[in-house]
């Protein structure tokens, strides 16, 4: 059993690399387009109503015009929205501004209108229509502005009718007009122009001059007057020249940037997401293939251009079975897959069932461990509390063997000095005394400079010694309050009246008449230095003189565990 899960595990492996190693396939520019073209196939309802939107707002500048001509310029801007979009209400404009245009009684008006019929009606596919209308079409009284759309009807008409004549004269007969007019168009054109640029190109690669044709463009597309519509129509244009040079990835790349620039700009009459669904099923990716392909035939029928719904219909089913088969075979592929992870599965439950019958025994040794241990872990965390209990004893009661040493000398310092203070006095006096200067005498007991300045050496001894007994007093204490109410004696190792306070508390001293007797101060003197002071605590002012208490001794001596915070420190 143990040697059957050992085997396992190299499997495993080797499905995680082989897993790794797909996921970590480099992306090529190709895959990105057509990344971006799937974003903007998931947005196309965004872009359908920003299209919409733009529809409605002519619609109701239509409905404002005063008169015949803003209504004819109104109709021409709809017609330019709808052409690519639904022929249907192209075709209804078209009708409009051929009205209007006959109620002009402008020949060239009437002409341009009629053209525009006929552009749609190639659209729809029904290329007879329009080439009849095109007949009736007088090109002698076309201005030059116009000679240029006039040669662009009859060549699209015609280079459509290429695709379809089944005879070869037909072909042969058709083939020749569209060049015709496609040189015609290239010579009474603005070079600057897309249309140019397109038929120059679409001449050039059918000269097998693909590169030529590529290079101009390129140059187009480089343009800044270059519309997301101008670069749509360009790269599928680009697309086919990459085609006849057989570099497919290219041609791969530009129909998918192409049809995205489609998607962006609402139109349903195109011809790049086809192709691409072509190449893509030839490549093996079906179901893209087949996603791809529904949604140009739908937007086909919505647009009702039947001549790419002929084209379309000719290749959806061929791609439809293929994306049947595709269906089939992964059904086929996820029911081996089933299989092969039920087997193993049953491996696993076996494997499983061994390890949990070994783990019994395992888990009743572990429970006898894992009690003792508990066991063993509360004993240590007692066993800790009472060294830690031990330790601070030890320390509060070497520290406080400091402090007593400590005062103790300075109590002896401070009577032997008294001592000596008080016969120096007393002899003072006498000698006065003997001398009979009453007067004298009286100013010397009355005088309270003897006393003032005895009180400043006292104040002076306690300052120094405290602070050599707690060099961070001030420090520390400062950290206990808030920024601004902490305090800072005048001069340097010396402590003010609310420090000595708080220094006397942290002796244990904490009664305030002993303060005050001890200080020299009145008893409301005290208590309102120690209210001022509570009220300026950081954190809970009952807490303050407990605080204070952790306040450590010399550097040298035992000290608490109070340290100062990294902002205050």
């Amino acid at each position: 059993m143990k040697r059957l899960f050992l085997l396992l595990i190299p499997l495993i492996c080797i499905i995680s690399f082989a897993w790794y190693g797909c996921s970590r396939k480099e992306s090529s520019p190709t895959d990105d387009a057509i990344a971006r073209l799937d974003k903007a196939i998931a947005d196309r309802d965004v872009y359908i109503a920003q299209k919409e939107s733009r529809i409605k707002d002519l619609r109701r500048g239509l409905a404002n015009c005063r008169t015949d001509w803003e209504r004819f310029d109104a109709l021409n801007k709809l017609l330019e929205e709808y052409t690519p979009y639904n022929t249907d209400s192209a075709l209804s404009y078209c009708r409009r501004r051929e009205i209007l245009a006959e109620q002009f009684g402008d020949t060239v008006f009437i002409l341009n209108a009629r053209m525009n019929t006929a552009n749609v009606l190639q659209s729809t596919g029904d290329y007879h229509e329009a080439l009849s209308i095109m007949e009736g079409v007088d090109k002698g009284k076309l201005p030059d502005y116009l000679l240029p759309f006039y040669n662009h009807v009859l060549r699209s008409a015609y280079g459509a009718l290429v695709s379809y004549a089944t005879r070869p004269e037909d072909k042969a007969r058709y083939t020749e007009l569209c060049n015709r007019y496609r040189d015609s168009f290239i010579d009474v054109s603005d070079s600057s122009t897309l249309q140019y640029s397109l038929v120059s190109a679409d001449r050039l690669n059918a000269q097998s001059r693909f590169e030529e044709g590529q290079q101009m463009l390129r140059n187009y597309m480089n343009r800044p007057e270059c519309t997301l519509h101008d670069r749509a129509i360009c790269a599928c244009t680009l697309a086919f020249s990459y085609l006849g040079t057989g570099d497919r990835e290219r041609a791969k790349e530009q129909f998918a940037i192409s049809a995205t620039a489609d998607m962006q700009t609402a139109v349903r009459e195109y011809i790049s997401l086809r192709h691409l669904a072509l190449m893509l099923y030839e490549e093996g990716d079906v179901e893209r293939a087949h996603r791809y392909l529904e949604i140009a035939l739908d937007d086909a029928i919505k647009s009702n251009a039947r001549h790419r719904l002929v084209e379309i219909t000719e290749v959806l089913p061929i791609v439809n079975e293929g994306y049947i088969n595709e269906i089939k075979r992964r059904e086929k592929a996820q029911r081996i897959a089933v299989i092969g992870i039920s087997l193993l599965a049953l491996i696993l439950v076996g494997l499983l069932y061994a390890l949990l019958r070994q783990g019994r025994k395992r888990r009743q040794a572990q429970a006898e461990t894992q009690r003792a241990n508990e066991q063993l872990s509360r004993l240590n965390g007692e066993l800790r509390q009472s060294y830690e209990r031990l330790q601070q004893a030890n320390r509060e009661i070497a520290e406080n063997s400091y402090l007593k040493e400590e005062y103790i000398v300075l109590y002896m310092d401070q009577c032997s000095a008294y001592i000596e203070k008080l016969d120096s006095v007393r002899k003072q006096a006498s000698k006065l005394l003997k001398a009979r200067k009453y007067g004298e005498l009286d100013d010397f007991l009355r005088s309270s400079e003897l006393h003032d300045a005895e009180l400043k050496a006292f104040h002076d001894s306690f300052d120094s010694t405290f602070l050599s007994l707690f060099p961070t007093f001030v420090e520390y204490f400062n950290a206990l309050l808030t920024p601004e109410g902490q305090i800072h004696p005048k001069k340097e190792g010396r402590l003010n009246t609310e420090l000595r306070i708080f220094a006397l508390i942290r002796l244990g001293v904490s009664d305030s008449v002993k303060i005050a007797q001890f200080l020299h101060y009145s008893l409301s003197t005290i208590y309102n230095y120690r209210t001022k002071v509570r009220n300026r605590a950081a954190g809970d002012r009952d807490s303050l003189e407990a605080e204070l208490m952790k306040i450590g001794t010399h550097p040298h001596a035992p000290s608490s565990s109070l340290s100062p915070s990294p902002e205050n420190a």
